[in-house]
């Protein structure tokens, strides 16, 4: 039986493959959202796939996470950096959640040094490109085990 894991995507990650591809390869949000349907197969998940550009609607499927997931996998795009309500979001709930970037956000502007959500999350991938989505899962799949 297959367990539900929700990989949630903060603002502007609807716009991957047009938005500074430099920085975020050419991917689209669809094709992110395959392949994690496809690792998670691979590793006993469904994946519940959702992006929003509402802290709000975030906070809300990390309390419906809760009742419905047994992890998350979160991107919260530049909500990292400045929400203190996602941060209580996420410490609000039992679930595991896992912190990931596409970029490696430390070899960036200075003010995405900082996470809000990282001392709330078991941890943290970035700088993987979109492989950072799947092995966000596999942290998931250790942990949940």
């Amino acid at each position: 039986m297959s367990k539900t894991v929700f990989v949630l995507n903060g603002p502007n990650l609807n716009m991957l493959g047009k938005r500074e591809p430099g920085i975020y390869g050419a991917a689209t949000l669809k094709d992110v959202e395959n392949d994690c349907i496809a690792a998670g197969r691979e590793l006993g998940f469904d994946v519940d796939f959702r992006q929003s550009n509402h802290e709000g609607v975030l906070i809300d499927w990390m309390h419906e996470a809760n009742e419905k997931a047994v992890g998350v996998a979160i991107n919260a795009g530049a909500y990292t950096h400045t929400s203190i309500a996602l941060h209580d979001a996420i410490k609000a709930i039992s679930v595991p959640v896992i912190e990931l970037h596409i970029s490696n956000v430390h070899a960036r502007e200075e003010f995405r040094h900082h996470s809000m959500i990282a001392p709330a999350v078991k941890g943290v991938i970035c700088g993987f490109g979109t492989a950072s989505y799947i092995l966000a899962l596999h942290a998931l799949k250790s942990i949940t085990a």
